[in-house]
């Protein structure tokens, strides 16, 4: 009489098996989470910009007769806000402009370059005139290409 062998448990094989559909899979959760944090700080920086973007725009809205003033490269610390001093209408704009720059300083990454992050344009050849505001921030993506938002904002001025 020959004696049968039955086999109890897995074997190695099966075991390695295993251990290897269950690396690829969390190597594609890991893939995934990576990308979610990626996508979580793009959409957070987007949002500064537009928040950004809204606040110069609603600046201009309140100096509408600063026109040029705005499109300025740099602002000047004018002291508008502060002791009740009174500024004209371009020293009011170099005022916004100088808080701008510097919020978009510590709220987006800057350019190692010198690239400028945040810059105004006029149009006065529009009915009504109108200003562009275009806020543009380093940040790595797959393309190279450099994020950015702009916004048209047409002011009538009084």
């Amino acid at each position: 009489m020959t004696k049968q062998r039955t086999q109890l448990g897995f074997s190695l094989v099966e075991v390695l098996i295993a251990l290897i559909i269950m690396s690829v899979g969390m190597l594609g959760i890991a893939g995934l989470y990576v990308q979610s944090m990626q996508a979580g700080r793009t959409s957070m920086l987007r949002h500064q910009a537009i928040t950004l973007a809204g606040d110069i725009a609603d600046r201009i809205r309140a100096n509408p007769t600063g026109a040029a003033a705005y499109t300025a490269a740099n602002g000047t610390d004018n002291n508008c806000v502060a002791y009740s001093t009174d500024c004209n209408i371009a020293e009011m704009a170099g005022h916004d402009i100088l808080l701008w720059q510097a919020q978009a300083a510590n709220f987006l990454p800057t350019f190692d370059d010198g690239t400028e992050q945040v810059v105004i344009t006029y149009n006065a050849g529009t009915t009504p005139p109108t200003y562009t505001i275009l806020v543009q921030w380093d940040e790595p993506t797959p393309d190279g290409n450099v994020q950015s938002f702009t916004m048209d904002v047409p002011v009538n001025p009084f």
